[in-house]
């Protein structure tokens, strides 16, 4: 009796374990790779970027190169979802994703300086109280950074409405929490931010006071005339479109549109990275994840899943043995 029944108990033990063993393969590979698909990858790819060499004239490049070089990161259109638009499940991995890309890119490039191009929420425009502050609740957890870090947020559409929605109601709203400011210097560069929604021209109150503000900004730069002629930029860098162009104003002044930074605007999102002196600049664009490529690597491991699954219950020759057989017939001929 005793003994059947020892024998009884191995006849089970074997095919628990055998479960076991399969259960810890695929926790195993899982794990693998939602670490690698929803992590490693940040930083797989974007540790390729690299920030842009400034070019030493030819007349002084010796005191071109002693000029202090600002590192400045440039993002657009983040579009964080509301309460109205997207499904939930839409909002959780889109807002994971910006938030791992944002937090890899401080950590591997160490910018000092970072610009958001407007469009930081989608429904910012008719978002209620209570909704905008659920989503700057949201924002500030996944743009969080240093203290040494600057982050500088530009208004758009999204954010305050377009020029026939917006009041003073939402364009204070957003400057409470971003700043109102409209010059920014560091290391003897000027950044003048403008909040272009309200350049319409047609003498709205929120226009006239926008006008007035450039105006301000111009006599303090000791410029003159309208805005174009009254900054005199080098460089203007706006958002919007989702994509990157350039246009050269008058032929002389470029004008770069940043990249989505989010992956439901675009398959490869993107930021610019600039080197930045008083005299000079140089700038470079690092590519995001593609999320084709995420997919597909989640397509291939529930396939390699289910091959593992078959295989372990003998519905399906391993590949491995299905070799050495064909090894050992070829040597036996």
């Amino acid at each position: 009796m005793a003994r059947i029944g020892l024998g009884f108990g191995r006849w089970n033990f074997h095919p628990l374990k055998r479960k076991s063993s399969l259960l810890l393969k695929l926790i195993a590979v899982v794990f693998a790779v939602l670490l690698f698909c929803e992590f490693l990858i940040y930083y797989l790819v974007i540790f390729q970027c690299k920030w842009p060499e400034m070019k030493p004239t030819a007349d002084d490049g010796e005191q071109a190169t002693r000029e202090p070089v600002l590192k400045a990161m440039f993002l657009a259109d983040t579009h964080l979802l509301g309460e109205f638009l997207g499904h939930w499940l839409d909002k959780l991995r889109r807002e994971w994703q910006m938030e791992r890309a944002f937090q890899t890119a401080l950590w591997l490039l160490q910018p000092e300086v970072i610009f958001i191009l407007g469009d930081v929420f989608d429904e910012g425009k008719w978002s209620t109280p209570e909704a905008w502050a659920d989503d700057m609740a949201r924002f500030q957890k996944m743009f969080r950074h240093p203290s040494h870090v600057q982050l500088k947020v530009v208004a758009g559409n999204h954010d305050i409405g377009f020029h026939y929605e917006m009041n003073i109601y939402k364009v204070k709203r957003f400057e409470k929490v971003f700043s109102s400011e409209r010059l920014f210097s560091w290391k003897g560069i000027n950044f003048v931010m403008v909040n272009s929604v309200a350049l319409k021209g047609d003498g709205c109150g929120i226009c006239s006071e926008a006008e007035a503000e450039l105006i301000e900004v111009s006599h303090r730069l000791n410029c003159s005339r309208e805005l174009l002629w009254w900054l005199q930029p080098r460089l203007v860098l706006s958002g919007h479109t989702h994509s990157a162009c350039e246009v050269h104003h008058e032929g002389r002044v470029p004008e770069l549109s940043v990249p989505s930074f989010s992956w439901r605007n675009r398959n490869n999102p993107s930021f610019i990275m600039g080197s930045i002196t008083p005299t000079d600049y140089a700038l470079s664009k690092c590519y995001l994840p593609r999320e084709h490529v995420v997919l597909i690597i989640y397509c291939g491991a529930v396939g390699f899943l289910m091959v593992l699954t078959l295989t372990h219950f003998g519905l399906l020759a391993s590949p491995f043995l299905s070799g050495l057989n064909l090894l050992r017939k070829h040597k036996t001929r």
